[in-house]
């Protein structure tokens, strides 16, 4: 199963998907893809972790980590399937990543890593934008690379986790304007997602709707305004978004 959050006619609806995208609102009437607005399908705290590739790490020339490099992005980050993200204005670099994201279905702590996925809901897509120009060192993004107003799309909806038998072998694919740019595997991950749940929750508590969002392969480059990008993720589904100028956002961002 996969639902989604909608927004439709000024009301916002927690739906169900199709395989083609098209929507089924609670009375059982059909639209398509394009005819809604797209929502984050979840609005928790998003751990999200920076070099768990270590294929990645070594792309930028940094030693692949010992342990989790974990930073929380705000949830005014998120934005939906279809929708516009932006580049600051007068900055170098700007890349995609293209990330596993598991969301939490019920409270965790104390998880013990065997048991782990029983508290994942489903998963879904982020693209996990970084403005490169503001990244410090090894120790992962400051507040500027990371966390600005709608640069993370999530989405398209949440896929139920019994859909997806094997979260730890999926591949990853990154195109932009139709050109395939990143293709990796979940395989690759150094922390994967049971590991995550027990090494957070063991000094956290999870709450329904949190995120955690796995790193994302080697194979980055630069996207500017105009620019349409296509996460893609095996048995997943594909999360689309495109950029805009700094400029162009914010005058019409309402």
């Amino acid at each position: 199963m996969k639902t989604a959050k909608i927004k439709y006619e000024g009301q916002i609806f927690d739906v169900q998907v199709n395989d083609n995208l098209s929507i089924v609102l609670p009375n059982g009437q059909i639209l398509k893809e394009e005819q809604v607005e797209w929502l984050p399908p979840a609005n928790g705290t998003m751990f999200a972790l920076g070099l768990n590739y270590a294929d990645h790490a070594r792309e930028l020339a940094f030693e692949p980590p010992k342990e989790p490099l974990i930073f929380i992005k705000a949830n005014n980050t998120y934005t939906g399937h279809n929708k516009q993200t932006w580049r600051p204005d007068h900055v170098e670099y700007m890349h995609y990543e293209c990330e596993l994201v598991a969301i939490i279905g019920k409270t965790a702590k104390n998880v013990k890593r065997e048991n782990a996925l029983e508290y994942v809901q489903g998963y879904t897509l982020c693209n996990d934008y970084a403005i490169r120009d503001y990244l410090e060192n090894y120790y992962r993004p400051n507040l500027r690379v990371k966390n600005r107003q709608a640069t993370t799309p999530v989405g398209p909806y949440i896929i139920d986790r019994t859909q997806v038998l094997e979260p730890n072998n999926l591949v990853l694919k990154t195109w932009v304007n139709g050109e395939l740019r990143q293709e990796g595997t979940t395989a690759d991950m150094i922390f994967n997602v049971p590991f995550l749940i027990e090494y957070i929750s063991s000094f956290m508590t999870l709450q329904p709707g949190d995120m955690i969002a796995t790193g994302t392969p080697e194979g980055l480059s630069d996207v500017v305004p105009g620019d349409e990008v296509v996460v893609e993720i095996e048995g997943i589904g594909k999360l689309r978004n495109y950029i805009v100028s700094e400029t162009e956002f914010f005058n019409t961002v309402k």
